[in-house]
């Protein structure tokens, strides 16, 4: 049956609509949430190409910096676990939008601190407020997505999340190299992109079918581990959320698993463009775009990774998150061992992140697996609370290690490495 539009809602009318309608609305959702995160990263990731002319205008060391990182990720991580909740209990929509419009906020105040207290307050401000995108949007796109198309419908997700370091390190880039702008106003200008995403995704985005005013047809609900959200009946509390997410032995294995992928994720990203900075690079013309190179494998690789699990592995994810990890530890210590010039240190950063990003779309996919689309922004911000809580402890230990070894930043690639097996490890020990 066709639907209609309310013109002065948006809305669709309550009537029951076809597949094909209902695959048309189910894109635009996915669709408008990969809009919105695709600009989220400029609110955090860009610290890393900050870190030089902080270093040089306010003289902290790699270990001060670390700090903060890890003071950012840690907060990011608490911000998870309550944010994915609230997700849950008030909507993605509201949740999302609202989170982009305060970290466009708190960069922008970050950008003015001198004092390392004053940046960590700010920066671990905007890491809990961050934290209200991701799960948010991962609740939206469960909501509109059933589980044989989930490692899909979150690998194009992830793709946006992939596509926004790439964003973050070219409009860095611009930043500092093209328009010549001191580290401040990496935290001032990408991020108003930020903003606009934010606002689309309130405009265009609904919850859930039901209050985009639809019905959707059978071939979505049929699934017994796909209950509805805005189902009949009354939605669980926020504490049997928690107790029943947290009851599930797989999402703390999934945690870890991700925990240690993040460690390795956050490591490159905040780590080698500092790498390809220093003074080995320095008589390399436009050395920081090699960088580049890193963001755009991590965006390739988290939609290959998700079509792998649903269309190879059966919608099993524990099997492509160990090939990648495994071929992620195998990239990194290629260019830890090799030094590669420029054409090799392109490839073998691409490689690098296409394998240490790309089973994101997998861990995610997970979730509502797990735990039903009914908890599905708790179970994503449960996991995603172990990803940066490991991330954060991460970061200052990484920073120290280089200090005591002459603030060698090529370390960062023997690290990851080390935790992309270790993440392989664990997730060996997850079946699904």
């Amino acid at each position: 049956m066709s639907s209609t539009v309310d013109p002065s809602t948006g809305n669709l009318s309550a009537e029951p609509v076809s597949e094909a309608s209902f695959r048309r609305l189910a894109w635009r959702m996915l669709l408008a949430a990969m809009f919105c995160y695709l600009f989220f990263y400029t609110g955090r990731q860009a610290f890393g190409f900050a870190i030089p002319g902080i270093q040089k205008d306010l003289g902290w060391t790699k270990a001060t910096v670390g700090t903060i990182s890890g003071i950012a990720l840690w907060s990011y991580a608490i911000g998870q676990m309550v944010n994915g909740n609230l997700a849950d209990k008030f909507g993605g929509r509201r949740l999302m939008a609202l989170g982009a419009i305060l970290s466009t906020t708190l960069c922008i105040v970050a950008s003015f601190m001198t004092s390392a207290a004053g940046m960590a307050v700010a920066l671990g401000a905007n890491g809990f407020v961050q934290a209200m995108g991701w799960s948010a949007g991962g609740r939206v796109i469960s909501n509109w997505w059933s589980h044989h198309e989930r490692g899909k419908s979150f690998g194009f997700y992830t793709l946006a999340a992939g596509s926004s370091s790439v964003l973050v390190y070219v409009t860095s880039t611009l930043t500092i190299t093209t328009f010549g702008l001191d580290w401040e106003w990496l935290f001032r200008l990408p991020v108003l992109l930020m903003l606009v995403g934010g606002i689309t995704f309130f405009v265009l985005a609904r919850d859930t079918p039901k209050s985009a005013g639809i019905t959707p047809p059978r071939s979505f609900t049929h699934d017994a581990d796909d209950v509805a959200y805005d189902s009949d009946g009354t939605p669980p509390s926020s504490t049997e959320r928690y107790k029943a997410v947290l009851g599930i032995p797989r999402i703390w294995l999934t945690g870890i698993a991700i925990g240690f992928q993040n460690a390795a994720r956050y490591g490159l990203l905040i780590w080698v463009p500092v790498y390809f900075l220093g003074d080995a690079w320095k008589k390399t013309d436009n050395a920081v775009w090699i960088t580049v190179a890193l963001p755009v494998g991590m965006a390739v690789g988290a939609l290959v990774n998700g079509q792998l699990s649903d269309r190879l592995f059966g919608s099993r994810r524990d099997r492509p998150i160990m090939l990648f990890m495994v071929l992620g530890a195998l990239s990194s210590l290629g260019i830890w061992a090799l030094h590669p010039g420029v054409g090799l240190g392109i490839v073998l950063l691409f490689l690098a992140g296409f394998f240490v990003y790309g089973p994101q779309s997998s861990f995610w996919a997970l979730c509502p697996d797990l735990a039903g689309k009914v908890m599905a922004g708790t179970a994503v911000g449960v996991v995603n609370f172990f990803a940066y809580l490991f991330a954060g402890a991460a970061e200052p230990v990484i920073g120290r290690i280089m200090d005591h070894n002459g603030g060698d930043a090529g370390l960062i690639f023997l690290i990851v490495a080390i935790s992309c097996t270790a993440s392989a490890a664990v997730a060996s020990t997850i079946r699904r």
